[in-house]
């Protein structure tokens, strides 16, 4: 019989590694989470208890162990379209103003889960070109995250009858997906090929991903400590273009970091622009 108990011992273990990892801070009292998103690791690797788990993920000597470690504790629930008025901004405000800069416009999806913001996003471009007719230099989204599990189902774009039902009307349904032989649905290629997908862990440095004109980084801030938010927000500050943008989740804030955004209030919602 497995057993699925979280020592105290091996949950501040734990708790430690996971900070040092990719830096969310699980807090007191969380070992049913540990628990829940642990119990199919354990069958998959046949350990009998979850201490023997944690463990040998600690030691790091099986690289597949800690990936899927990693994968099961940053893997959260996402939604179509999440909170609205990001994407309704983005069609009424703010590419049109961009679209007056004549080039190439960058996007990034920071910690883009299972791919519904940034395909969300490209839907939004598609919907405003529709409007506008075509934006001058095109525009590039980029998803990212430290899970190869969610960016493996990212590049496929295929999604059920539950995910479809988080967010997205049946309208945008129709429009952009199409059933594949499996009775699921893929985001339809034009969708597809306006976003790319790159592992990236918000504790690493992002220079390699270049500079951005808006970046989405919602519902993420949440699980850091309040010295990581303020360097992940630093970092970010450091991609944007002087102007850019940053979406942050609803009851996100920018905290220590705000010598470095203006904040934009909308009706509804708002959004951060980097000082020049």
């Amino acid at each position: 019989m497995k057993n699925k108990d979280v020592s105290e011992g091996s949950y501040r273990q734990f708790g430690q590694f996971l900070q040092q990892q990719c830096g969310i801070s699980l807090g007191e009292n969380k070992q049913y989470l540990v628990r829940s998103r642990l119990s199919s690791v354990m069958h998959d690797f046949h350990f009998d208890c979850i201490d023997a788990l944690i463990s040998a993920t600690i030691t790091g000597r099986n690289r597949q162990l800690l990936q899927a470690v990693l994968d099961a504790m940053t893997t959260n629930e996402t939604l179509w379209f999440r909170d609205n008025y990001p994407y309704d901004l983005l069609v009424k405000n703010i590419l049109p103003e961009m679209a007056t800069k004549k080039r190439r416009l960058r996007i990034w999806s920071a910690a883009c889960s299972s791919g519904q913001e940034p395909y969300s996003i490209a839907m939004s471009v598609l919907e405003y070109q529709g409007q506008k007719g075509q934006l001058l230099g095109g525009v590039e989204i980029v998803g990212t995250d430290l899970s190869s599990k969610m960016l493996e189902k990212c590049e496929k774009g295929v999604y059920d009858e539950l995910s479809l039902a988080r967010g997205l009307s049946a309208e945008r349904r129709r429009r952009y997906f199409t059933a594949n032989k499996d009775g699921l649905l893929q985001v339809n290629r034009d969708v597809r090929n306006m976003v790319s997908f790159r592992s990236l862990n918000l504790l690493n440095s992002y220079g390699s991903l270049g500079k951005f004109d808006i970046v989405f980084c919602r519902n993420v801030l949440i699980y850091f400590p309040q010295e990581v938010k303020t360097r992940i927000l630093q970092q970010i500050a450091a991609q944007l273009q002087p102007g850019g943008i940053l979406f942050l989740g609803a009851s996100e804030s920018i905290g220590s970091a705000d010598h470095l955004y203006t904040m934009v209030k909308c009706r509804p919602g708002l959004y951060f622009q980097r000082k020049a």
